[in-house]
């Protein structure tokens, strides 16, 4: 095998996780661009060499202009922004249009550089959904060249699983174009890199000794602790913050349930570019002081999600806060996937891969987080209008929830009005009913104990003297009131309903359609539920 350099241009550079694969097997970056300044400072403190430039690719839209700015190289690598195709925005249903266009632009260079004949491989690398918005070829035309030059033909779509690549990360990713498949580096889910494995290389941020050094968990370089940036730092999230997280993961209303605090043995979830503590997307670790006591819930450091990324101990991110740093990290390609792809052009072009990590430059961000004092959040007022749809807590059997709801109200007209709806499944074949559809007396006969489980209900929800109105404005108010919660209402329905009637295991007979709701057979605790929320919105009148 040769030994000479391949030359590569990166679009949409960001942070510079692609470009940092292809740097690791030593391609000369040449040219990168992205219309975000932090991306640009930090493709620039990491790769020096490459001349960064902030702009916008769609103003990049003749031939004239493409050669002007871009140079000719043998590969050019591309990562359009995908919030337009995330399942995460807006239950992937966002417009779409955005998105295609930046496509179209990256192609628009792909195919202009592949005609003059230098270009020999092309990647566009994006979330698996955008694969259904990138077709099989496109015409000159379609991608606004003059003249009449050859087709783009998109000669390969794949999703990559970035964690058989060595990545401590499950993160999948749409690559298409024209490039060689990488070989894996894990067989098989053993061999995965784990969250565990990274929390323990890079140590706890909590600690105060920060003497020895510190291995990175997936290049095996070694840095003094002491000089380890964005780590050592306060990433606690508040009780409030926490608390919704794990609802939202645990008891969402129809999605499945997810693990809180984060499974350590498995390789982390997909690393967001928004940095959240109260959604069920969130990635919550357990903080833990110097001496291993539980301290609360944290989000992970900068350092932590540039490693589950897969970007080297020593890459560093220039932006002046945290939120920015967060999303430099997470908008990133994770560069053990990038590395893979790089290495698969080079023994395909008769080039030795290097067999050692090539070191990155010796720098320091200008903002450090290291030591960074954390103010947690309060919760806030929220507005007189809010919403609130939520079911009992830990009560979901077989789709069957009891949900509490104001939005039966009309706000414009301060007509506060709380309901009880009970719901079987979700999307298209949800089923839902109130009681006042319902013969509730007939159906609790079937059920031994229920008189005594009704006086509970009766005895706990008549102490409170409140209406419709109070409970809209315990609810809003969110701290201590005269009032319970909606929140804490559907607590003591919980604790009603466990006491009396603990089995899961329990139904009682629909068939006859008693409740209106065409499923022959109901659990007891759901009816248990109903009831008890039913009677609690009845007080209220």
């Amino acid at each position: 095998m040769t030994k000479r350099r391949l030359t590569a241009a990166d679009f949409f550079c960001g942070g510079g996780g692609f470009s940092e694969g292809f740097r690791q097997n030593d391609f000369e970056l040449l040219f990168a661009l992205d219309s975000w300044q932090p991306a640009i400072d930090t493709h620039h403190l990491n790769h020096p060499d490459c001349n960064a430039v902030r702009m916008d690719i769609l103003e990049i839209d003749t031939p004239e202009k493409i050669d002007e700015f871009v140079p000719d190289v043998d590969v050019l690598i591309g990562s359009p922004p995908c919030v337009s195709f995330s399942g995460s925005n807006k239950a992937g249903k966002a417009d779409k249009s955005l998105g295609i266009k930046l496509i179209e632009a990256y192609l628009r260079i792909v195919a202009w550089k592949k005609s003059k004949g230098q270009l020999k491989y092309w990647l566009l690398e994006n979330v698996p959904n955008a694969g259904s918005y990138v077709k099989d070829k496109y015409t000159w035309k379609e991608l606004g060249l003059p003249g009449d030059g050859p087709d783009l033909v998109v000669e390969r779509k794949e999703v990559f699983n970035a964690a058989y690549y060595g990545a401590p990360q499950a993160r999948k990713r749409f690559v298409c174009g024209d490039f060689p498949l990488p070989e894996p580096t894990c067989k098989d889910a053993s061999e995965f890199t784990t969250t565990r494995h990274v929390l323990e290389a890079l140590r706890n941020p909590f600690e105060k000794d920060h003497s020895g050094t510190i291995t990175d968990p997936s290049y095996g370089l070694s840095v003094a602790a002491d000089s380890l940036t964005d780590h050592f730092y306060d990433t606690r999230v508040a009780d409030f913050e926490w608390k919704k997280a794990r609802r939202m993961k645990e008891d969402h209303g129809f999605m499945g349930k997810m693990s809180f605090p984060e499974d350590l043995d498995r390789p982390s979830r997909t690393v967001m570019a928004t940095m959240s503590a109260s959604t069920r997307e969130s990635m919550i670790l357990e903080a833990m002081d110097e001496n291993g006591e539980h301290i609360g819930y944290r989000l992970p450091t900068i350092r932590e999600i540039a490693s589950f990324m897969s970007f080297p101990i020593t890459y560093q991110f220039q932006a002046n806060n945290e939120s920015s740093k967060y999303r430099l990290v997470g908008n990133a390609v994770c560069s053990r996937l990038s590395s893979a792809l790089a290495k698969a052009i080079l023994i395909k072009e008769g080039i030795e891969p290097p067999e050692e990590f090539i070191p990155l430059p010796d720098t320091r961000p200008n903002v450090d987080l290291r030591g960074t004092k954390r103010k947690l959040k309060t919760q806030g007022r929220k507005k007189p209008d809010a919403k609130f749809a939520i079911h009992i807590p830990y009560i979901k059997i077989r789709g069957f929830r009891v949900e509490l709801s104001n939005k039966d109200s009309d706000f414009e007209k301060g007509n506060i009005k709380w309901s009880c709806i009970l719901h079987q499944g979700s999307g298209k074949n949800a089923l839902m009913c109130r009681p006042d559809e319902c013969d509730l007396t007939e159906i609790v006969d079937q059920i031994p104990g229920f008189d005594e489980f009704k006086e509970d209900v009766h005895e706990r929800f008549s102490e409170f003297d409140m209406d419709h109105t109070h409970l809209q404005e315990a609810y809003v108010a969110r701290c201590e009131s005269e009032y319970i919660s909606p929140e804490q209402a559907l607590h003591i329905m919980k604790e009603l309903v466990d006491k009396h009637f603990p089995d899961e295991d329990a139904f009682v007979n629909n068939s006859n359609g008693t409740i209106a709701i065409e499923r022959d057979r109901v659990p007891v605790r759901v009816i248990a539920g109903m009831y008890a929320c039913d009677y609690f919105v009845e007080c209220l009148d």
